[in-house]
C-alpha cells in the first residue's frame, strides 16, 4: 500500500539531524518568554483534560512502570499527569532553557534534555508516552523513526498518546508555527503511520479551534497502544 505521507520540502537533507538543532535553537530563544504564558489552558479546554485523563487512566491500569512527555517544555502537562496519579513520570526536551524552567517550577519531578528520536532508556522501559504537541517539528520524512524509537522503550500493553495539529483534509504541510517549523498532519494519515510502527488504536478526538484563545487550526488527538 502506497504511503499518504509526502515530505513538503522538497530541497535535499544533507544533515538529517539539522531539524533538531534548529528546534532546540528556537524553544531556547522563547523558552522564557513562552514559560511566562498562562498557565490555565488546561483548565479552558475539557476535552483536551478528558483526553490526558483517558490516558493516565490507562495507564494506571497497565502497570506500574514510568510515563515520559517527550517534549515536554516548561513541564506543565508533565505536573498535570502526575497530578492525575501517574506517580512516576517525567519530561524530556530538547531545549535546556525548557528543561531548566521546568526544573524551577517543578523541583518536584524529574526533567532530562534529550531528543524523542534517541532517548536513553532501555527496551520496554516505559508505560507510556506523551507527545504533546511536540512530534509537529519532526520532518514527515523523520517521523517514522520516532514512531520506532517509541515502539522500542514502550513495553508491551503500553500506551502512546499524540496531539498536534490537523491538516482538516489537506495533505500533510508545514505552517508557520511561533517557534520554528511545524507540520499539521490528517489524522487518518498519521495514525497509518502509527500503525506502520506497531501500533494500534484505542481513540481518537477531533476539536475546532478555540478562536477566542487565537487557535487557528482543529487540534488532533490519537490514543495508541502496543500489543501485547
Amino acid at each position: 500500500m502506497s504511503s499518504p505521507v509526502t515530505d513538503p520540502v522538497s530541497s535535499p537533507v544533507t544533515d538529517p539531524s539539522s531539524h533538531l538543532r534548529a528546534t532546540a535553537d528556537a524553544y531556547d530563544a522563547v523558552a522564557v518568554r513562552y514559560a511566562g504564558l498562562p498557565r490555565d489552558d488546561l483548565d479552558r479546554l475539557p476535552l483536551d483534560r478528558a483526553v490526558l485523563a483517558a490516558f493516565a487512566e490507562a495507564a494506571r491500569a497497565t502497570s506500574p512502570g514510568p510515563v515520559a512527555e517527550l517534549g515536554c517544555g516548561p513541564g506543565r502537562v508533565t505536573a498535570h499527569l502526575r497530578d492525575l496519579g501517574l506517580k512516576d513520570v517525567f519530561g524530556v526536551d530538547l531545549s535546556p532553557v525548557m528543561i531548566g524552567l521546568a526544573r524551577e517550577a517543578y523541583p518536584e519531578l524529574r526533567f532530562e534534555v534529550g531528543s524523542m528520536d534517541a532517548l536513553d532508556l532501555a527496551d520496554g522501559e516505559l508505560n507510556g508516552i506523551v507527545c504533546w504537541y511536540s512530534v509537529i517539528h519532526a520532518p514527515p520524512r523523520v517521523l517514522p523513526s520516532y514512531f520506532a524509537e517509541f515502539r522500542r522503550v514502550i513495553a508491551p500493553g503500553g500506551h502512546l498518546l499524540l496531539a498536534f495539529f490537523e491538516s482538516e483534509g489537506d495533505p500533510v504541510g508545514p505552517f508557520d508555527h511561533k517557534a520554528c517549523t511545524a507540520y499539521r498532519w490528517p489524522i487518518d494519515a498519521l495514525a497509518e503511520l502509527a500503525g506502520d510502527a506497531g501500533f494500534t488504536e484505542v481513540g481518537r478526538m477531533l476539536r475546532e479551534p478555540d478562536e477566542g484563545a487565537g487557535e487557528r487550526f482543529r487540534r488532533g488527538h490519537l490514543l495508541m497502544r502496543m500489543p501485547t
